[in-house]
């Protein structure tokens, strides 16, 4: 979905890096040998066994030894339970895919004096989060370094007021980034009053509202936000992204607006040119017809350190110029999924 590496090229450079993967990184090569693949016969992306993101809270997913992380990147912890982690050798091909596609879908017209807002922990406050990490980034090389506004659990609503208004009377526009919790509790706070961003700037929004006592759907959320900063709703843009991989899909309804990529409507994300997003059957794991809800099994050619291919229990739909996300699976883990963990841990650490 979205502009790929052309068919066979993507196919080759995803199976020659599960080759390397099954030799080097226990997970994969035990999930390979329960499903009886010989890695010197994969020919396509789709014959990689799908490593589940459940697996990366139970055991190292990795082609390196632990003393060769230069950062490990845990989920959240915000649900009772292991947290998930991805140790990387090197933090450069995730920087440079997340700033090369972060520019493409958030700042496509790279608007002078962009001045960076964002809404969640810093990384001083969360040095293992992915999120933070790159935002950092986006904050470094799109705009002015940025000022962070939730820190501590606490959001300065009076500090991120004074730094919009004074982006406006600078007449620089904003990127804020935030998660979309900080932007329900901004929006309580706020009471149904405005907080009018200048002209020209966007939101990135991510992240769901897993183990928090209060959700906001997504459509809603998009709604409100557009009329508290009054801003075009294409303006705000959900980012999709997890711990378990190293690249992310991004809204294209900005792209589009701004004249500089085709016209999807609002909710259709696209993948980088790296990256596959396909719907899969919970319980088979084999592709649905174009149309159908499954869940997302990912190949991401950025994976390199850990598993190029990762099966997600997040339902998804295929539509024209990418895919919507439809919220997470509920109930257990699907059957396809829970026999991908039993073969992986069957073998020991």
């Amino acid at each position: 979905m979205g502009g790929e590496i052309a068919g066979e090229l993507f196919d080759e450079l995803a199976c020659e890096i599960a080759r390397f993967q099954a030799a080097r990184c226990g997970a994969v090569g035990r999930l390979m040998r329960a499903r009886g693949v010989d890695p010197g016969e994969l020919r396509e992306a789709a014959w990689i066994p799908a490593v589940p993101t459940d697996v990366f809270k139970l055991t190292r997913v990795a082609a390196h030894e632990a003393s060769a992380d230069e950062v490990v990147f845990r989920t959240s912890g915000t649900t009772v339970g292991a947290r998930g982690s991805h140790g990387l050798r090197t933090t450069a091909t995730y920087r440079a895919g997340a700033l090369r596609f972060g520019e493409q879908m958030l700042v496509p017209d790279r608007p002078r004096g962009l001045r960076a807002l964002l809404l969640m922990p810093p990384p001083s406050e969360a040095p293992d989060s992915s999120l933070g990490f790159m935002c950092a980034d986006f904050a470094r090389h799109f705009a002015d370094g940025g000022r962070w506004f939730l820190g501590g659990g606490r959001l300065d609503r009076p500090g991120l007021a004074a730094a919009i208004e004074e982006a406006r009377r600078a007449g620089a526009p904003v990127l804020l980034l935030a998660t979309s919790f900080a932007l329900v509790y901004l929006l309580d706070e706020l009471a149904g009053a405005a907080l009018p961003l200048p002209p020209g700037s966007r939101v990135m929004q991510t992240g769901g509202f897993k183990g928090r006592t209060r959700e906001v759907a997504a459509d809603e959320l998009r709604r409100s936000l557009a009329g508290a900063f009054e801003l075009d709703p294409r303006a705000i843009v959900s980012e999709y992204g997890m711990t378990e991989l190293s690249s992310q899909c991004y809204e294209g309804a900005l792209r589009g607006a701004l004249g500089l990529g085709p016209s999807l409507p609002e909710g259709v994300l696209v993948a980088p040119p790296w990256m596959r997003v396909s719907p899969v059957d919970p319980v088979t794991l084999e592709p649905v017809k174009r149309g159908e809800v499954g869940i997302a099994r990912i190949v991401d050619l950025a994976n390199v350190d850990s598993a190029v291919a990762v099966q997600t229990q997040d339902q998804v739909r295929e539509v024209e110029g990418g895919f919507v996300l439809l919220g997470r699976l509920p109930g257990a883990p699907p059957r396809g999924c829970s026999l991908a963990v039993e073969e992986i841990l069957r073998g020991g650490p």
